[in-house]
């Protein structure tokens, strides 16, 4: 009586399995690395917190504004001189973007609603302060 030998010629149940495996490490590997190469803000913003947050549009014009009054415009660092044509520049090529404020909470009001008349007078029509949910 002869035995039937498998299709797949010789070899064992961990041959075949052994690419399956090393795929799904590939893959594993490739979204920790994708998943870690998220764009961070240039110093640190701590938001105040109010009851309706807004995570914002990431095609949107967003303006940081740090506790010591530094200023970051779409991740770059910025001097509150040439902000204005800076934001010029940006909303020259798409008017209809909003510009989002994140200022840190720690900021003075004062300088805030500076700035957002800043952002007017560069011709933003639409400012939006970005806060972040309240936890309550």
């Amino acid at each position: 009586m002869k035995l039937a030998r498998r299709r797949g010629g010789s070899g064992n149940d961990d041959d075949r399995i052994l690419p399956l495996i090393n795929v799904v490490f590939l893959l594993l590997i490739f979204f920790m690395v994708v998943g870690s190469l998220s764009a961070t803000d240039p110093f640190q913003i701590s938001p105040p917190t109010s009851v309706n947050g807004d995570a914002g549009d990431p095609k949107d014009v967003v303006l940081l504004i740090g506790a010591d009054g530094r200023l970051a415009l779409d991740g770059k660092v910025t001097e509150p001189a040439g902000l204005q044509a800076a934001v010029a520049e940006r909303l020259a090529a798409a008017p209809d973007q909003e510009v989002h404020v994140k200022a840190d909470g720690g900021a003075e009001a004062v300088a805030v609603v500076a700035i957002m008349e800043t952002l007017r007078r560069a011709g933003a029509e639409r400012v939006r302060l970005m806060t972040i949910p309240d936890g309550s």
